[in-house]
Protein backbone atom coordinates (compact mmCIF):
# COMPACT_ATOMS: atom_id res chain seq x y z
CA UNK A 1 0.00 0.00 0.00
CA UNK A 2 2.61 2.35 0.89
CA UNK A 3 4.67 1.52 -2.57
CA UNK A 4 1.02 2.52 -4.41
CA UNK A 5 0.59 5.41 -2.22
CA UNK A 6 4.06 6.44 -3.07
CA UNK A 7 3.75 5.77 -7.05
CA UNK A 8 0.62 8.10 -6.82
CA UNK A 9 2.20 10.82 -5.11
CA UNK A 10 5.45 10.59 -7.90
CA UNK A 11 2.84 10.80 -10.55
CA UNK A 12 1.04 13.63 -9.13
CA UNK A 13 4.42 15.75 -8.88
CA UNK A 14 5.02 14.87 -12.24
CA UNK A 15 2.02 16.20 -13.67
CA UNK A 16 2.45 18.91 -11.48
CA UNK A 17 6.18 19.67 -12.95
CA UNK A 18 4.22 19.30 -16.79
CA UNK A 19 1.83 21.64 -16.00
CA UNK A 20 3.85 23.49 -14.42
CA UNK A 21 6.31 24.05 -17.27
CA UNK A 22 3.42 24.50 -19.54
CA UNK A 23 2.57 27.07 -17.76
CA UNK A 24 5.86 28.97 -17.58
CA UNK A 25 6.79 28.00 -21.25
CA UNK A 26 3.67 30.03 -22.74
CA UNK A 27 4.97 33.18 -24.84
CA UNK A 28 2.94 35.76 -23.32
CA UNK A 29 1.14 37.02 -25.52
CA UNK A 30 1.90 41.48 -25.62
CA UNK A 31 -0.91 43.86 -24.49
CA UNK A 32 -0.87 47.21 -26.14
CA UNK A 33 -2.93 50.05 -24.10
CA UNK A 34 -3.84 52.54 -26.07
CA UNK A 35 -5.98 55.98 -24.49
CA UNK A 36 -7.75 58.14 -26.52
CA UNK A 37 -8.51 61.28 -25.04
CA UNK A 38 -12.16 61.88 -26.16
CA UNK A 39 -14.22 60.58 -28.99
CA UNK A 40 -13.77 62.30 -33.02
CA UNK A 41 -13.16 61.99 -36.36
CA UNK A 42 -9.49 62.88 -35.97
CA UNK A 43 -9.28 60.88 -32.83
CA UNK A 44 -10.69 57.64 -34.10
CA UNK A 45 -8.88 57.80 -37.71
CA UNK A 46 -5.71 58.05 -35.24
CA UNK A 47 -6.51 55.12 -33.99
CA UNK A 48 -7.60 52.79 -36.23
CA UNK A 49 -5.00 53.92 -38.48
CA UNK A 50 -2.63 52.93 -35.27
CA UNK A 51 -3.81 49.37 -35.71
CA UNK A 52 -3.42 49.20 -39.26
CA UNK A 53 0.42 50.37 -39.12
CA UNK A 54 0.83 47.48 -37.14
CA UNK A 55 -0.78 45.04 -39.44
CA UNK A 56 1.29 46.44 -42.00
CA UNK A 57 4.07 45.52 -40.30
CA UNK A 58 2.52 42.09 -40.31
CA UNK A 59 1.13 41.45 -36.75
CA UNK A 60 -1.94 40.61 -36.59
CA UNK A 61 -4.31 41.19 -33.03
CA UNK A 62 -5.76 38.33 -31.30
CA UNK A 63 -2.36 36.46 -31.96
CA UNK A 64 0.09 38.80 -31.96
CA UNK A 65 -0.51 41.28 -29.22
CA UNK A 66 -4.18 42.24 -27.56
CA UNK A 67 -5.70 45.53 -27.19
CA UNK A 68 -7.07 47.07 -23.88
CA UNK A 69 -8.59 50.34 -25.63
CA UNK A 70 -10.00 53.03 -23.21
CA UNK A 71 -11.54 56.19 -23.93
CA UNK A 72 -11.14 59.25 -21.44
CA UNK A 73 -14.77 61.26 -22.87
CA UNK A 74 -12.22 64.12 -22.64
CA UNK A 75 -11.44 64.29 -18.76
CA UNK A 76 -7.80 64.73 -17.74
CA UNK A 77 -8.72 62.87 -14.59
CA UNK A 78 -9.85 60.01 -16.22
CA UNK A 79 -6.88 59.99 -18.22
CA UNK A 80 -4.64 59.83 -15.46
CA UNK A 81 -6.29 57.07 -14.07
CA UNK A 82 -6.00 55.13 -17.36
CA UNK A 83 -2.40 55.80 -17.53
CA UNK A 84 -2.21 54.42 -14.04
CA UNK A 85 -4.47 51.32 -14.77
CA UNK A 86 -1.86 50.30 -17.60
CA UNK A 87 0.45 50.73 -15.76
CA UNK A 88 -0.69 48.20 -12.78
CA UNK A 89 -1.27 45.83 -15.22
CA UNK A 90 1.84 46.16 -16.59
CA UNK A 91 0.67 46.49 -20.20
CA UNK A 92 3.69 45.93 -22.44
CA UNK A 93 3.24 49.21 -24.43
CA UNK A 94 1.28 52.23 -24.23
CA UNK A 95 -0.42 54.20 -26.80
CA UNK A 96 -1.74 58.34 -26.24
CA UNK A 97 -3.90 59.32 -28.88
CA UNK A 98 -3.63 63.13 -28.21
CA UNK A 99 -1.44 65.50 -25.52
CA UNK A 100 -3.69 64.52 -22.17
CA UNK A 101 -3.64 61.21 -22.73
CA UNK A 102 -0.43 60.65 -23.85
CA UNK A 103 1.29 63.06 -20.96
CA UNK A 104 -0.91 60.51 -18.37
CA UNK A 105 0.72 57.52 -20.49
CA UNK A 106 4.30 58.59 -19.58
CA UNK A 107 3.92 59.67 -16.16
CA UNK A 108 2.38 56.02 -15.45
CA UNK A 109 4.80 54.34 -17.47
CA UNK A 110 7.85 55.88 -16.26
CA UNK A 111 8.57 53.90 -12.98
CA UNK A 112 8.15 50.63 -14.82
CA UNK A 113 9.88 51.92 -18.22
CA UNK A 114 7.09 50.98 -20.33
CA UNK A 115 7.21 52.04 -24.06
CA UNK A 116 5.16 54.83 -24.84
CA UNK A 117 4.13 55.51 -28.00
CA UNK A 118 1.83 59.25 -28.72
CA UNK A 119 0.04 60.76 -31.64
CA UNK A 120 -1.68 63.74 -32.61
CA UNK A 121 0.34 65.87 -30.74
CA UNK A 122 1.33 68.96 -32.58
CA UNK A 123 4.65 70.05 -30.36
CA UNK A 124 5.94 66.99 -28.56
CA UNK A 125 9.01 69.36 -27.44
CA UNK A 126 6.37 71.63 -25.58
CA UNK A 127 4.31 68.75 -24.20
CA UNK A 128 7.97 67.50 -22.47
CA UNK A 129 7.58 64.48 -24.85
CA UNK A 130 10.45 63.88 -26.86
CA UNK A 131 13.15 62.34 -24.29
CA UNK A 132 12.83 59.26 -22.63
CA UNK A 133 11.20 55.95 -23.18
CA UNK A 134 8.68 57.78 -25.55
CA UNK A 135 8.39 58.84 -29.19
CA UNK A 136 5.63 58.67 -32.02
CA UNK A 137 3.75 61.42 -34.16
CA UNK A 138 3.26 65.01 -34.42
CA UNK A 139 0.59 66.55 -36.24
CA UNK A 140 1.64 69.80 -36.91
CA UNK A 141 -0.15 72.07 -38.92
CA UNK A 142 0.72 73.82 -42.04
CA UNK A 143 0.09 76.99 -40.76
CA UNK A 144 1.24 79.14 -43.84
CA UNK A 145 -0.43 76.59 -46.21
CA UNK A 146 -4.31 77.08 -44.29
CA UNK A 147 -3.18 81.03 -44.17
CA UNK A 148 -2.76 80.93 -48.35
CA UNK A 149 -6.01 78.80 -48.45
CA UNK A 150 -7.98 81.88 -47.01
CA UNK A 151 -6.29 84.42 -48.58
CA UNK A 152 -7.55 83.19 -51.86
CA UNK A 153 -10.56 81.73 -50.65
CA UNK A 154 -11.80 85.29 -48.92
CA UNK A 155 -9.30 88.11 -50.80
CA UNK A 156 -10.92 90.59 -48.88
CA UNK A 157 -10.92 88.81 -45.45
CA UNK A 158 -8.59 90.93 -42.95
CA UNK A 159 -9.11 89.55 -39.19
CA UNK A 160 -9.55 85.43 -39.06
CA UNK A 161 -10.97 84.30 -35.22
CA UNK A 162 -9.69 81.09 -33.18
CA UNK A 163 -10.70 79.67 -30.62
CA UNK A 164 -8.09 77.49 -28.34
CA UNK A 165 -7.66 75.74 -25.15
CA UNK A 166 -5.14 77.48 -22.60
CA UNK A 167 -3.94 74.66 -21.12
CA UNK A 168 -3.27 72.31 -24.37
CA UNK A 169 0.52 72.96 -26.12
CA UNK A 170 -0.75 71.77 -28.71
CA UNK A 171 -3.01 74.81 -29.29
CA UNK A 172 -0.67 77.73 -27.66
CA UNK A 173 2.17 76.68 -30.11
CA UNK A 174 -0.57 76.47 -33.27
CA UNK A 175 -1.50 79.82 -31.84
CA UNK A 176 1.77 81.29 -31.58
CA UNK A 177 2.59 80.36 -35.03
CA UNK A 178 -0.29 82.13 -36.36
CA UNK A 179 -0.03 84.95 -34.96
CA UNK A 180 3.89 85.08 -35.61
CA UNK A 181 2.99 84.09 -40.06
CA UNK A 182 -0.59 86.15 -40.23
CA UNK A 183 0.92 89.16 -41.03
CA UNK A 184 2.34 87.97 -44.43
CA UNK A 185 -0.87 86.96 -45.70
CA UNK A 186 -2.67 90.86 -44.24
CA UNK A 187 -4.35 88.99 -41.70
CA UNK A 188 -4.60 89.87 -37.68
CA UNK A 189 -5.46 86.61 -35.89
CA UNK A 190 -8.49 87.38 -32.81
CA UNK A 191 -8.04 84.67 -30.75
CA UNK A 192 -10.01 83.38 -27.60
CA UNK A 193 -8.77 80.94 -25.09
CA UNK A 194 -11.17 78.60 -23.04
CA UNK A 195 -10.43 76.55 -20.27
CA UNK A 196 -13.12 73.69 -20.93
CA UNK A 197 -15.39 72.21 -23.91
CA UNK A 198 -18.11 74.01 -22.22
CA UNK A 199 -16.99 76.94 -22.93
CA UNK A 200 -16.87 77.12 -26.55
CA UNK A 201 -19.80 77.85 -27.88
CA UNK A 202 -19.31 81.28 -25.95
CA UNK A 203 -16.01 82.20 -27.24
CA UNK A 204 -17.36 81.49 -31.06
CA UNK A 205 -20.18 84.27 -29.90
CA UNK A 206 -17.47 86.52 -28.54
CA UNK A 207 -15.74 85.99 -32.35
CA UNK A 208 -18.74 86.76 -33.91
CA UNK A 209 -19.54 89.67 -32.13
CA UNK A 210 -16.36 91.01 -32.91
CA UNK A 211 -16.71 90.84 -36.82
CA UNK A 212 -14.23 88.54 -37.94
CA UNK A 213 -14.25 87.29 -41.52
CA UNK A 214 -13.37 84.04 -40.34
CA UNK A 215 -13.01 81.16 -38.24
CA UNK A 216 -9.55 79.09 -38.02
CA UNK A 217 -10.08 75.62 -36.42
CA UNK A 218 -6.79 74.01 -34.99
CA UNK A 219 -6.18 70.63 -33.66
CA UNK A 220 -7.61 71.48 -30.56
CA UNK A 221 -9.44 68.95 -28.60
CA UNK A 222 -12.06 70.74 -26.41
CA UNK A 223 -13.75 73.11 -30.30
CA UNK A 224 -13.75 69.82 -32.46
CA UNK A 225 -15.29 67.71 -29.90
CA UNK A 226 -18.18 70.28 -30.00
CA UNK A 227 -17.31 71.60 -34.04
CA UNK A 228 -20.83 70.95 -34.90
CA UNK A 229 -22.52 73.00 -32.40
CA UNK A 230 -19.36 76.08 -33.28
CA UNK A 231 -20.67 75.73 -36.57
CA UNK A 232 -24.40 76.24 -36.34
CA UNK A 233 -23.40 79.76 -34.65
CA UNK A 234 -21.08 80.70 -37.65
CA UNK A 235 -23.55 79.28 -40.39
CA UNK A 236 -26.62 81.62 -38.71
CA UNK A 237 -23.85 83.99 -38.85
CA UNK A 238 -22.86 83.15 -42.17
CA UNK A 239 -18.66 83.39 -41.24
CA UNK A 240 -16.96 80.60 -42.95
CA UNK A 241 -15.25 78.19 -40.83
CA UNK A 242 -11.71 76.60 -41.76
CA UNK A 243 -11.11 73.43 -40.99
CA UNK A 244 -7.70 71.52 -39.71
CA UNK A 245 -7.84 68.37 -41.72
CA UNK A 246 -10.52 66.19 -43.44
CA UNK A 247 -13.06 65.06 -40.77
CA UNK A 248 -13.41 68.61 -40.06
CA UNK A 249 -14.58 69.18 -43.69
CA UNK A 250 -17.09 66.62 -43.74
CA UNK A 251 -18.69 67.76 -41.17
CA UNK A 252 -19.29 71.39 -42.59
CA UNK A 253 -15.88 73.36 -42.42
CA UNK A 254 -15.31 75.10 -45.90
CA UNK A 255 -11.87 73.87 -46.34
CA UNK A 256 -8.66 73.08 -44.75
CA UNK A 257 -5.00 72.80 -45.48
CA UNK A 258 -4.81 69.92 -43.54
CA UNK A 259 -3.07 66.30 -42.87
CA UNK A 260 -5.27 62.65 -42.70
CA UNK A 261 -5.23 61.42 -39.49
CA UNK A 262 -5.42 57.65 -40.47
CA UNK A 263 -2.15 58.24 -42.05
CA UNK A 264 -0.54 59.31 -39.08
CA UNK A 265 -2.15 56.81 -36.93
CA UNK A 266 -0.23 54.34 -39.66
CA UNK A 267 2.75 56.16 -39.25
CA UNK A 268 2.86 55.66 -35.60
CA UNK A 269 1.45 51.90 -35.93
CA UNK A 270 4.32 51.03 -37.92
CA UNK A 271 6.77 52.93 -35.23
CA UNK A 272 5.05 50.82 -32.48
CA UNK A 273 5.51 47.42 -34.32
CA UNK A 274 9.30 48.17 -34.41
CA UNK A 275 9.57 48.11 -30.58
CA UNK A 276 7.31 45.04 -29.95
CA UNK A 277 9.62 43.01 -32.46
CA UNK A 278 12.10 44.53 -30.89
CA UNK A 279 13.53 45.87 -33.45
CA UNK A 280 14.32 49.34 -31.54
CA UNK A 281 13.12 50.73 -28.34
CA UNK A 282 11.23 54.36 -28.26
CA UNK A 283 13.79 55.74 -26.87
CA UNK A 284 16.06 54.89 -30.19
CA UNK A 285 13.42 56.24 -32.26
CA UNK A 286 12.92 60.38 -32.80
CA UNK A 287 9.74 61.41 -33.00
CA UNK A 288 7.85 62.27 -36.74
CA UNK A 289 6.26 65.00 -38.25
CA UNK A 290 4.01 63.81 -41.59
CA UNK A 291 4.88 66.26 -44.52
CA UNK A 292 2.02 65.66 -46.66
CA UNK A 293 -0.89 67.24 -46.36
CA UNK A 294 -4.25 67.58 -48.73
CA UNK A 295 -6.23 70.22 -49.69
CA UNK A 296 -10.01 69.80 -48.63
CA UNK A 297 -13.16 71.16 -49.63
CA UNK A 298 -17.16 70.67 -48.50
CA UNK A 299 -18.57 71.95 -51.25
CA UNK A 300 -22.24 72.73 -49.98
CA UNK A 301 -21.03 74.34 -47.08
CA UNK A 302 -18.89 77.08 -49.67
CA UNK A 303 -22.08 77.00 -52.01
CA UNK A 304 -24.12 77.87 -48.65
CA UNK A 305 -21.35 80.85 -47.92
CA UNK A 306 -21.70 82.14 -51.03
CA UNK A 307 -18.27 81.39 -51.93
CA UNK A 308 -16.61 80.44 -55.01
CA UNK A 309 -13.19 78.20 -55.55
CA UNK A 310 -10.72 79.68 -57.33
CA UNK A 311 -9.55 77.09 -60.00
CA UNK A 312 -5.54 76.96 -58.72
CA UNK A 313 -7.40 75.15 -55.43
CA UNK A 314 -10.49 73.27 -57.23
CA UNK A 315 -7.94 71.49 -59.55
CA UNK A 316 -6.04 69.75 -56.59
CA UNK A 317 -8.83 70.04 -53.84
CA UNK A 318 -10.28 66.55 -52.14
CA UNK A 319 -14.36 66.75 -51.42
CA UNK A 320 -15.21 66.13 -48.17
CA UNK A 321 -18.56 66.26 -47.15
CA UNK A 322 -21.33 63.65 -45.35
Amino acid sequence: MRKTMKRALCAVVAMAMVFGMGACGEKKMPVIGISQYGEHGSLDNCREGFLQGLADAGLVEGTDFTVDYQNAGFDDNICTQIGQNFSAKNVDLMCGIATNAATACFAAAEDKDIPVIFTAITDPVKAKLDSGNITGTSDKLPVEAQLDLIRKMQPEADTIGIIYTTSEPNSVSAIEEYQAKAGNYGFTVEAVGVTAQSEVTQAADMLISKGVDCFSNLTDNNVVGVLSSVLEKTNEAEIPVYGSEVEQVTLGCVAAAGIDYFELGRQTGAMAAKVLKGEAKASEIPYETIAEYGIYINSAAIAEMGMTVPADIAEKAIESQE
